[in-house]
């Protein structure tokens, strides 16, 4: 099983319990006040890109402090401090962008896992915040910084964790989740920014990675390649961030950059091609979501516009699209959409192929808002690149 919650409106690790970007509560207003959801407390926070993983009443904040990559647990209803862990990082974006963790942290089995952007990967105990382990997976398997340094959230399968680190002798590379010890690599992947997951399709356990390469399907237990597509842009200056969506025996793999979308029907002897298009949608960073043969998303281009759109899952055709809407990230809940705008703005939708429809609108956060919210217990957890937010959305 993937990092499972306590409780099942918990949100332990990034896109939620199923790693699908859905929340399975059902406690949300059906509608927002005029002034927006309430605010239920906010505190300051470092720099960073890694969203909130809540369990057990306890959030976890992955943050940059000074020169050190710090692992917060805080009381989820209050946001009052219940220990700190930190290390040192030397990290620089070439870029001038912002220089926190990528990675949002993983609960599972009473630990918490981190991967910083200097490729440090550690595990905590969940109670005390004490270091049970740590890899500096940069300097063992010799990988190289990249654009943006490390982004992939740590995945949790049974007793491994499942990472794509990047080196030439471990491009994939599965841990020990109460050691740290390597159990297997798969060679020569280069690392992306998207985050993997693990399904059983067919009733065999997939790993599926979204590399910057392509895609990589492998055996979880032991590594073994299943099969291998390679995926992405011409121009190196490129790279790939979605999540592969798993529905039944189907993977949708997105990225931008004149890449696009493919439809894969997944068996045990490979794969079958259903679509492929470059104007369906072209996730640039964030994943899209799927309810009822409808996948909900951004397309195209961050820093050129982006769309919303809604687009049948089988075929590929749009059913409808919102042209300069702007990037964002959209989670599923029940049957509407909860999106948070780079602009601050968070809305609340119907989850609907026949139109957008808007539900509720509020302004909740400064600009720039990247980072993924996480979703528990009637609440979501917003950050920037200085403030995380606790609103109520009961």
């Amino acid at each position: 099983m993937m990092a499972a919650a306590a409780h099942a409106q918990d949100w332990p690790q990034f896109l939620g319990p199923a790693r699908n970007g859905v929340y399975a509560g059902n406690d949300l207003a059906a509608k927002w006040p005029s002034g927006g959801p309430t605010v239920v407390w906010k505190k300051d926070v470092g720099q960073g890109f890694s969203n909130p993983s809540v369990a057990q009443g306890r959030l976890i904040l992955f943050h940059r402090v000074g020169d050190k990559e710090v692992v917060d647990a805080m009381d989820a209803a209050t946001g009052k401090a219940i220990w700190s862990f930190d290390y040192p990082t030397h990290y620089r974006d070439d870029f001038g962008f912002d220089e926190g963790p990528r990675a949002a942290p993983t609960i599972a089995a009473g630990r918490v896992y981190t991967f910083g952007a200097e490729g440090t990967l550690t595990c905590l105990d969940f109670a005390t915040g004490k270091k049970i382990w740590s890899v500096d997976t940069f300097h063992q398997f010799q990988v190289a910084k990249g654009y943006f340094g490390a982004a992939g959230a740590p995945l949790v399968d049974g007793d491994r964790v499942l990472m794509n680190i990047g080196g030439a002798g471990a491009g994939l590379a599965a841990f020990d989740a109460a050691t740290g010890k390597t159990l297997w690599t798969v060679p020569n992947q280069e690392a992306s920014y998207s985050s993997p997951i693990v399904a059983t399709i067919q009733g065999l356990r997939h790993a599926l990675f979204f590399t910057r390469s392509g895609i990589v399907d492998v055996d979880p237990a032991n590594g073994k390649v299943h099969f291998e597509l390679p995926w992405h842009a011409r121009m190196k200056a490129s790279v790939n961030a979605a999540t592969p969506i798993v529905v039944d025996d189907f993977v949708f793999v997105s990225s931008s950059y004149g890449t696009g979308a493919i439809l894969l029907q997944v068996s045990a002897s490979g794969f079958k091609k259903i679509w492929s298009s470059d104007d369906a949608l072209t996730n640039h960073y964030s994943t899209s979501v799927y309810k009822d043969g409808i996948l909900y998303g951004f397309h195209g281009r961050q820093e050129e516009g982006q769309s919303l759109r809604a687009i049948d899952f089988k075929t590929g055709q749009v059913r409808w699209d919102v042209d300069g809407f702007g990037a964002g990230t959209v989670t599923l809940a029940g049957d509407k959409l909860l999106i948070v705008r780079e602009s601050g703005e968070l809305v609340l939708a119907a989850a609907t192929p026949s139109a957008f429809q808007q539900i509720s609108a509020a302004k909740v956060l400064p600009p720039m808002v990247r980072a993924y919210p996480a979703i528990a217990n009637g609440r979501i957890y917003i950050r920037n690149e200085k403030t995380l937010e606790c609103l109520n959305l009961k």
